[in-house]
Formats: C-alpha cells, sequence, structure tokens
C-alpha cells in the first residue's frame, strides 16, 4: 500500500496527492498536521528515506529560527523537534513498502510508484 504524508496547506503536497490520485493505484492519505507522527513513526520514515533527521526538517520554518537553528541537536532532539512541530517535517512524503521519498518534484513520485 502507498501512503503520503500530506499538509493540504501545501500546494507541493497538493501536486503530489494529484499525482498519486492520476495514478490510480491505491493509496492512504496521512493529514500529519491533524494527526502528527510519533517519534517511531519519524524514524521508521527516516529508515525508508535513507536519510538523517535533518534533511527532514524545513529549516526556513520560524519554528525551526526560532527556536532550533545554529544549535548542536542530536538525532533524538530534531526528532523531539518534528513530534512537538510536524509543521517541520518536509512534504509530501511517500511511502511504498520499505522505501520511501521526498516527492519534490512530482516527478520523482512517478518513477518511484
Amino acid at each position: 500500500m502507498i501512503k503520503i504524508y500530506h499538509n493540504p496547506r501545501c500546494s507541493k503536497s497538493r501536486e503530489g496527492l494529484q499525482v498519486l490520485e492520476d495514478s490510480g493505484k491505491d493509496f492512504l492519505i496521512v493529514k500529519y498536521l491533524d494527526t502528527p507522527l510519533t517519534k517511531e513513526e519519524i524514524k521508521d520514515v527516516l529508515k525508508k528515506l535513507g536519510i538523517k533527521a535533518i534533511e527532514l526538517v524545513r529549516t526556513k520554518e520560524s519554528i525551526w529560527k526560532e527556536n532550533y537553528k545554529g544549535k548542536k541537536l542530536s538525532e533524538a532532539q530534531i526528532i523531539d523537534a518534528m513530534t512537538k512541530h510536524p509543521k517541520l517535517i518536509e512534504r509530501p512524503i511517500i511511502v511504498k513498502d520499505d522505501k520511501a521519498i521526498i516527492g519534490r518534484p512530482t516527478e520523482k513520485i512517478k518513477e518511484f510508484i
């Protein structure tokens, strides 16, 4: 089953959702701002993406700049920040089986699914 971690207010996330809808494949939508990911779910996504926590953070968000920028943070502390502030998580994230991608540009989604 394909899963998309989606923020309806984000144009790139909406574009990613449209690619999945156009594909005709079954998928699950997770509105992660409404239902924030747990620490374990974030760790699982990071493992599937094959990246470090900081690479999943939207470092241009004001929450990041005001609270975390310039601080030496561990993986666990960065994951905690994303758990507390889901808006910091890059989007959209597409998960399929044991792999995941950040779906920008949308061509990456087409290749992935």
